[in-house]
């Protein structure tokens, strides 16, 4: 038991010795604004202690401030990923992927029920006005509790049991939040690449807020923005995430210096920001994020004609040859490969919660989805798209995670069509077409729809093996291109069969990593939509779970929560991914394909070998893109 157990973390995010702020430099982009009086100086813009970063301790050099880095998406709501790169968190995964304090000063933990968090004096946001506790208040007591702005009350990630947090607000910079039970999940949520955010900038949301405003004020700005509520002009300016309102502040490095563009963004260096060098330069060192729009299909084309200077989001392992090639003919870019830490680079997802009865039945039969598995021929993806430098095997963790077993690897993985055959059989699905095609029950042909998003080539020359595999066992597979959202409605509403994406987001998952992805908890798990819109939603959307092994996966994602020892911790995860090797909830085929990420050869401080990861790390995120820098052009005489 860990009752009295009190984690008291005091340290800033860089070197403990370096308590002692150094001798700060005004940021040459913001210069003229200081000396015209718009902009308080560099001294009056930080907190009272910000995070000093020492460099040399983590192997990088001190850089310079200035330049424009370059980088494509291949959709405009793909800004957001500023927020995913810059990563300033409450708290955060350093390079170790140990969690650090970042936006918070310090923050204590009692038994897992009762968090405190310590901001740092003096902290503002990026439009000057402070950052204190009254920003969580106003998040918790005005956005979470008002029930025209969160219908069903506060977010799940706030409950523990059902029951929600007491929340106190001591002083400007204290913020507590106390269970009565273990909440065992709550800081490594804070640190996720899509974080929820449990602060708001108080005093910009104010003004759009019926507490705050005079009726017939907010009833005219209502009718301004072309908006039916004040709710819901309140829910379309508070974008922290999709990071598509340029006049909401942020603690990003960056903040949106473009209005309504279409295909080109600017983001500028936040004049607040609250990391410093232990020189006293203010990070980001780099002045400014060019975000341009493009085609998914022509972003490997333009990396390698050199426009862009940090890219691998839009790039897949295919394009590694031409990438090379670009940078052997004299490319102003290197090609770094880092390793993928999804736990399937390409996974299926069968639908267990498809609306079709007949079909329904046959998908949430594990003979099915065991069958499926064995019909894929694994070796042969991995030498012809992959030249046999992935990992074959089904949807597990990697080789990194404590959690390994190459048991669960190897699980229904062996190309093996003969036993994929008797299992089917055993189904009673012997009737055929006249291709040869198995029938349903019911007389229909046995053709399996598979969407996918339509933005990874791989995708599709993955599942043309497929098909070709699939048809020895009598399986006919249907793939169905969509766009990325069309394919989320459409499973999350139950009428996609089966569906392709990436496996777990954290394939190197340890004893403190929260085990709630492995059960149905979420819509976002392929599998299982309507079991996690029922868990999301307290019961008031989707269905409970109704089948054993998932409803076991529930228990076991809720013991972890309630337990603090390392071992239980350990033991529930272990038996959690024998239940998905088992149960194939999600069918992997291959895994630690490498990443290839574009580099410009000016831009500096960019790990050569790094783990690709959405969680945990937030792709760029963990390696802290503010610490990059472009070395400067030399002076030609």
């Amino acid at each position: 038991m860990y009752r009295l157990l009190i984690l008291s973390i005091l340290l800033i995010w860089g070197s403990a010795a370096a308590a002692q702020t150094p001798v700060l430099k005004e940021s040459t982009f913001w210069q003229s604004e200081v000396e015209r009086g718009d902009m308080p100086p560099i001294a009056a813009r930080l907190p009272a202690e910000p995070l000093i970063v020492d460099l040399p301790a983590k192997g990088r050099s001190f850089g310079v401030q200035g330049g424009t880095m370059r980088t494509l998406v291949s959709r405009s709501k793909d800004v957001r990923q500023m927020v995913v790169y810059g990563y300033a968190r409450l708290v955060g995964y350093d390079e170790n992927y140990e969690l650090k304090p970042d936006i918070l000063s310090s923050y204590e933990i009692d038994d897992n029920r009762r968090f405190v968090f310590n901001l740092r004096p003096g902290h503002r946001w990026s439009n000057g006005a402070p950052f204190t506790s009254a920003d969580f208040e106003y998040w918790w007591k005005h956005i979470a509790n008002n029930k025209e702005l969160s219908p069903t009350g506060p977010p799940e990630f706030m409950s523990v049991e059902g029951e929600y947090p007491e929340v106190s607000f001591p002083d400007r910079y204290t913020v507590i939040f106390e269970w009565s039970k273990p909440n065992g999940r709550f800081l490594q949520l804070l640190a996720e690449a899509r974080p929820p955010f449990i602060y708001r900038p108080a005093n910009y949301l104010k003004q759009f807020h019926k507490d705050f405003v005079d009726p017939e004020t907010l009833a005219e700005i209502v009718e301004e923005k072309r908006v039916n509520s004040w709710a819901a002009l309140h829910n379309k300016l508070d974008n922290m995430y999709k990071f598509d309102n340029p006049d909401e502040p942020t603690l990003q490095p960056w903040m949106s210096a473009s209005n309504n563009s279409t295909s080109r963004y600017l983001f500028v260096r936040n004049p607040y920001y609250h990391r410093i060098d232990s020189k006293g330069v203010q990070l980001p060192y780099i002045d400014i994020v060019e975000m341009t729009v493009t085609g998914s299909g022509l972003i490997a084309a333009k990396a390698n004609a050199g426009e862009a200077d940090l890219q691998a989001r839009g790039l897949d392992f295919r394009d590694v040859p031409i990438l090379k090639k670009g940078e052997l003919d004299g490319g102003n870019y290197v090609v770094h490969l880092w390793s993928n830490a999804v736990a399937s680079q390409i996974a299926i997802y069968p639908n267990l919660n498809f609306a079709d009865p007949i079909w329904r039945d046959i998908l949430r039969d594990v003979r099915f989805r065991r069958a499926l598995s064995l019909g894929i021929d694994r070796r042969m993806i991995n030498r012809g798209l992959y030249f046999g430098l992935g990992v074959e095997g089904g949807m597990t963790v990697l080789k990194q995670s404590p959690f390994f077993e190459d048991e669960n690897r190897t699980a229904w993985a062996t190309y093996d069509v003969e036993k994929a055959n008797a299992l089917l059989n055993e189904m009673g699905l012997t009737e055929r077409t006249g291709d040869g095609f198995r029938k349903l029950p019911d007389g229909r042909p046995l053709r399996f729809i598979i969407e996918t998003a339509g933005e990874r080539q791989e995708v599709e020359n993955v599942l043309q093996i497929v098909t070709d595999t699939w048809r020895d066992i009598g399986v006919q597979l249907v793939m169905r291109p969509l766009d990325r959202d069309i394919l989320r409605n459409r499973v999350y509403a139950g009428v996609t069969m089966g569906a392709v994406w990436f496996g777990w987001d954290n394939g190197i998952p340890t004893a403190m990593t929260p085990p709630t992805y492995l059960a149905p908890t979420t819509q976002d798990f392929f599998a299982w939509p309507m079991w996690g819109q029922y868990y999301q939603t307290t019961g008031q959307a989707g269905e409970p779970p109704d089948l054993e092994p998932a409803q076991r996966l529930l228990d076991l994602a809720h013991a972890w929560e309630r337990t603090t020892d390392k071992t239980e911790r350990s033991r529930i995860w272990q038996e959690m991914l024998e239940i998905h090797a088992d149960q194939l909830f999600g069918i992997g085929i291959i895994s630690e394909t490498p990443q290839p990420v574009v580099v410009s050869k000016r831009l500096r401080n960019v790990p050569e070998t790094a783990l690709w990861t959405w969680e945990p790390g937030a792709h760029f995120g963990v390696h802290r893109i503010d610490e990059f820098y472009f070395e400067p052009e030399p002076v030609t005489q």
